[in-house]
C-alpha cells in the first residue's frame, strides 16, 4: 500500500495510491468527526507525551503543555537538537519519531485507509505502508535526514523524499494531462504557502518529463504568522487588558486561525470571540482591511522571491503561476499576485492537498521503468547523484557523501567495473549505511532535489561484534578504543548498473560484501 505524506507545519495530509486514483485519507477524531488531515500537535506532561487528536483533547488542561508547528524546529535542527517544552529538554528526533508513530497508528486504526493493522508489521505484508515524503524545497540535509529517519523509525517504508513544490507540479501535470502536448516546454512556477513555510519552484513542463529548474523560499513564513498578526491586532484593541497566560494565548491563536480560515473575498470584518479566551471578555471586531494591510508586507516578500527567481532564470518563460498551500487561501494573497502576474495566476483546486496528491502520484511511479514521472535509473550512465548519509561533528551534522556523480558513464560490456574507495577511522561500534540518490545537489554538494532511498546495511566496526548475528539489536555506542582501527569501503558498478560494496575492518581482517539496490525494489 503506497501513500504520499505531506507532513505540514499545521496539518498532515495523506493521499492514497488506489488503482490510478489518488484520494485523500480521512481520519476519525475522538468525537467521531472525519477530517482529511491529521494534526501534528504534541502535548507534554512530565514523562507523558500525547500526539495528534489525543494532544488536542488535553489542550485545555493546564497541566499539559501543547507543542505546535514542530516542523519549524527542523529548519535549524541537527541530530542532537533538543526542544524546550514544559520545563525540560526533549530530543527533536524523539518527538518527530513519536509523532510519526501516532500518525501511523491513526492510519491503521482510525482512518478509511482499509489497511490490515495486524499484518502491517510483517515485512512481507501486502499492506506494508510505503510512503513518499514531502519536504520544503529549501530543506537542508539535516532536515531531510531527520524527516526520513522519523518515518522509518515509526515503521513506514520510505520510498524517497520530494520537494513539496515539485510534488504540486506533478499533481498539476497529472490533472492537466490532456494539455500535456500543448504545454511541452512551458514554464510553471509553483507558489506553495503553507502553515509555516513558503516555497517556490520553477518547473519546465515537458510532454513526458518535467524538470525543476530552480527553487527558493522563506523557511519561517506561513499561516502561523497570519494568525499572530490577527492576534496582535486583537491584543492592541484590548490595551492594558491584553496580558494573557500561555493557555489563553493558545486559545486566542486557535480562535484567530479558525476565523482566518473562514475569510472570503466578500468578508468586511473579523469578529473574535474573546469569551473563548477568558470568561467574561466580550467580542472584538477587526476591520478586514486593517488585517490585510498588516499581512501585506509578508505577502509582498513572497512575491519578491518569485520575481527574483524568475529574474535569475530569465531564459525560462512563465506560463502559469500555480498557487497552493493552506495559507495561500487568504484572500489578499491571490489579489497581490495578480497585481504582478495577471492571468498567469492559477489557484489549485486542491489548495491544501496538491502536494500530498503529487507525492502519491510519485509513489505510484516509484520503481517503474519507463514511467513518464520517473526517469530510467541506470542505463549507460548515472542519471542521479548516488551516495550515502555520513555523520560529521561527532554526529551533530548529517552530510551527503557523493560516491558516483550524475553523468558518470558505466563501463562497456567486458570492461572492468568502475571503482570508488573510502577509508576512515570509525567512531562507533556499528556502522549504519544509508544509501540514497538525489536529482540535484546544491553548491555545498548536498541534496536539494528529489531523494530516492536505496538499501540500508549494517557493519560491525567493533571486532568483538564481527560474529554477532543481529546487529540491529545492539545499541550504537562510541568505541572505547578506536585507535588502530581502519574501515575501508570499495564500491563497484558494472556495465549492467549493478552496485556492490565491499567493507573491510583492519587490522582485524574481516570483510563483508553487499549488493545495493533501490529500496522500492526490495
Amino acid at each position: 500500500m503506497r501513500l504520499g505524506i505531506d507532513f505540514g507545519t499545521t496539518r498532515v495530509v495523506v493521499a492514497l495510491v488506489d488503482r490510478g486514483n489518488f484520494p485523500l485519507v480521512s481520519f476519525e477524531a475522538p468525537d467521531g468527526q472525519m477530517h482529511d488531515w491529521f494534526p501534528p500537535v504534541a502535548a507534554v506532561n512530565g514523562d507523558g507525551r500525547l500526539y495528534g487528536w489525543d494532544a488536542i483533547a488535553v489542550e485545555e488542561d493546564e497541566s499539559w503543555t501543547v507543542l505546535r508547528s514542530l516542523k519549524r524546529y527542523l529548519r535549524s535542527a541537527n541530530p542532537h537538537t533538543q526542544v524546550p517544552v514544559a520545563g525540560q529538554l526533549l530530543p527533536l528526533r524523539l518527538l518527530m519519531a513519536e509523532m510519526m508513530m501516532a500518525l501511523r497508528r491513526q492510519l491503521l486504526e482510525h482512518s478509511n485507509l482499509g489497511a490490515d493493522s495486524s499484518a502491517d508489521s510483517a515485512a512481507e505484508s501486502q499492506d506494508r505502508l510505503e510512503v513518499m515524503l514531502g519536504v520544503p524545497a529549501n530543506a537542508n540535509s539535516n532536515q531531510r535526514f531527520l524527516t526520513e529517519e522519523a518515518a522509518q523509525e515509526a515503521g513506514f517504508t520510505v520510498l524517497g523524499l520530494l520537494n513539496e513544490p515539485s510534488a504540486a507540479a506533478i499533481e498539476f501535470a497529472h490533472r492537466n494531462s490532456a494539455e500535456r502536448k500543448s504545454r511541452a516546454g512551458s514554464g510553471l512556477v509553483v507558489y506553495d504557502l503553507g502553515g509555516g513555510t513558503f516555497d517556490v519552484s520553477l518547473v519546465t513542463m515537458g510532454e513526458t518529463e518535467h524538470t525543476v529548474v530552480a527553487s527558493d523560499g522563506i523557511p519561517n513564513l506561513g499561516g502561523d504568522d497570519f494568525d499572530e498578526i490577527l492576534a496582535a491586532l486583537v491584543l492592541e484593541s484590548l490595551g492594558e487588558h491584553g496580558k494573557l497566560s500561555p493557555l489563553e494565548k493558545h486559545r486566542l491563536l486557535e480562535e484567530c486561525r479558525e476565523k482566518k480560515e473562514s475569510l472570503n473575498p466578500n468578508t468586511r470584518k473579523v469578529t473574535i470571540d474573546l469569551e473563548r479566551v477568558r470568561e467574561g471578555w466580550e467580542q472584538v471586531t477587526i476591520p478586514v482591511d486593517a488585517y490585510y494591510e498588516r499581512c501585506r508586507p509578508l505577502i509582498e516578500s513572497t512575491r519578491v522571491v518569485v520575481e527574483n527567481l524568475l529574474a535569475a532564470h530569465s531564459d525560462s518563460t512563465l506560463d502559469t503561476l500555480y498557487v497552493t498551500g493552506g495559507a495561500a487561501e487568504l484572500p489578499p494573497v491571490a489579489r497581490i499576485l495578480r497585481e504582478n502576474f495577471g492571468r498567469k495566476v492559477r489557484r489549485s483546486a486542491y489548495m491544501r492537498s496538491a502536494s500530498a496528491i503529487g507525492l502519491a502520484i510519485r509513489a505510484a511511479a516509484s520503481g517503474e521503468q519507463g514511467s513518464d514521472l520517473l526517469p530510467d535509473r541506470l542505463h549507460d550512465q548515472f542519471n542521479q547523484y548516488f551516495g550515502i548519509w555520513r555523520e560529521a561533528d561527532h554526529g551533530g551534522t548529517i552530510l551527503f557523501d557523493l560516491i558516483f556523480a550524475r553523468g558518470v558513464r558505466l563501463p562497456a560490456p567486458g570492461e572492468s567495473p568502475i571503482r570508488i574507495e573510502r577509508a576512515y577511522q570509525p567512531a562507533h561500534n556499528i556502522g549504519h549505511f544509508r544509501y540514497l540518490e538525489s536529482s540535484h545537489l546544491d553548491e555545498q554538494g548536498q541534496p536539494t532535489g528529489e531523494i530516492s532511498n536505496w538499501d540500508q546495511i549494517q557493519f560491525p566496526f567493533d571486532p568483538q561484534l564481527q560474529h554477532h548475528a543481529d546487529l540491529a539489536s545492539v545499541p550504537v555506542a562510541l568505541l572505547s578504543n578506536p585507535d588502530g582501527l581502519l574501515i575501508r569501503e570499495e564500491y563497484t558498478c558494472d556495465s549492467s548498473g549493478n552496485l556492490r560494496v565491499r567493507i573491510s575492518a583492519e587490522p582485524a581482517g574481516y570483510t563483508r560484501e553487499f549488493s545495493i539496490a533501490q529500496s522500492s525494489r526490495i
